[in-house]
């Protein structure tokens, strides 16, 4: 799980900017959204241009240079902060693994080069990479030629990414973990079903997704069941490209202008939904766009059975509710800070504490 990140120079992050999840507090209601005294399940909240969407996308800089997955084609556009184009960005990531604290933590230059690079596992140094300068553990045994060449490459490779290429390792070495990990990481936005990271190497069609893997029946339970709307899906071939629903006998797509802006988006969830279970990290952008509050809440209840480490930014003041999740695991981001509401009062939250009233008359401002 990740436990710890924090983030320097990137985009509009010009200080930096630290969110640590490792250290829930100890209410005694809503325990499902703990595991392994890491928090597994959180909403972060947040004026627009806090930096909620950058926040995520720099959480999942570590996914554009250790994986082959899904990348965002803009995303080195703005990459550095507009005011120190010239200093690196920095990233620093925590992960607890089978018993493995792993301390990662490397740098970057405005176009996304790898510069420094650094990681401790449990406390003991395993490599640093920095100005042509490699120190790195005996454990790989690499003669002092290959050491050399790996701290002047003109390719700033990742020596996370050299090992894995280059030594047989046994699945459950601390380096196979973390890229599995970070392999089965996903961020993706609720309103673009082209807009993703992680977790899959390219843009699926959702259509034909449902249709190939006789779905219809299941993505219709899963529309009522967050929704309370019913859709009757047409029979159809295991090759057609589009999903179609009967109104008194006729066929009509699944697609605007026959059903509404917030029932589409519910398409492009029930898709990401069917592949969570394969995920470790998972990081929603505006989850709920267009949603009624009704739908927010029962789509939440619906992720949150999930296995996977889950986060969502949202405005939607009416989740910050502990019939739902508790104090310490909604976040407020605003002037380059992400902290829980717990931290930001002064004041004991209890469970019947109505959590919006406070929040909307400034409690944790």
């Amino acid at each position: 799980m990740l436990t710890h990140f924090a983030v320097k120079n990137f985009r509009g992050f010009a200080d930096r900017i630290e969110w640590n999840i490792g250290n829930p507090s100890n209410y005694d209601f809503n325990l499902y959204t703990i595991k392994n005294n890491v928090i597994k399940i959180g909403i972060i909240y947040g004026p627009n241009g806090s930096g909620k969407t950058n926040f995520g996308l720099a959480i999942f800089d570590i996914v554009n240079h250790l994986t082959q997955k899904k990348k965002k084609f803009d995303y080195l556009i703005n990459f550095a902060n507009g005011g120190h184009q010239g200093e690196l960005v920095d990233f620093e990531y925590i992960f607890t693994i089978n018993g493995y604290v792993l301390e990662y933590n490397y740098s970057k230059s405005s176009n996304g080069t790898l510069k420094k690079e650094e990681l401790i596992v449990n406390k003991k140094l395993i490599f640093h990479n920095e100005n042509n300068s490699l120190e790195i553990s005996d454990d790989f045994q690499l003669k002092a030629q290959t050491i050399s060449d790996l701290a002047n490459s003109a390719n700033n490779v990742s020596i996370i990414n050299f090992l894995l290429s280059s030594y047989p390792l046994p699945e459950d070495h601390y380096l196979i973990l973390l890229q599995n990990f970070v392999d089965s990481m996903l961020w993706f936005r609720s309103v673009d079903e082209r807009d993703f990271i992680g977790l899959e190497s390219q843009v699926s069609n959702i259509d034909e997704y449902i249709i190939s893997q006789n779905l219809a029946n299941d993505f219709s339970s899963f529309i009522e069941e967050t929704s309370a709307q019913k859709y009757n899906f047409a029979k159809q071939k295991p090759t057609d490209k589009q999903l179609k629903y009967l109104v008194n006998g006729q066929e009509l797509a699944f697609s605007k202008p026959f059903i509404s802006t917030g029932t589409d988006t519910l398409k492009l969830l029930y898709y990401w939904y069917k592949h969570l279970n394969n995920a470790s990290f998972v990081f929603i952008d505006e989850f709920d766009a267009f949603y009624h509050f009704k739908l927010s809440l029962a789509v939440c209840r619906k992720l949150f059975e999930l296995n996977c480490q889950l986060f969502m930014t949202t405005h939607n003041t009416m989740l910050m509710t502990n019939d739902l999740l508790r104090p310490d695991c909604a976040f407020i981001l605003k002037n380059n800070n992400i902290k829980p509401l717990n931290s930001l009062t002064n004041k004991e939250l209890r469970f019947g504490h109505n959590i919006e009233k406070l929040y909307r008359g400034g409690t944790f401002d």
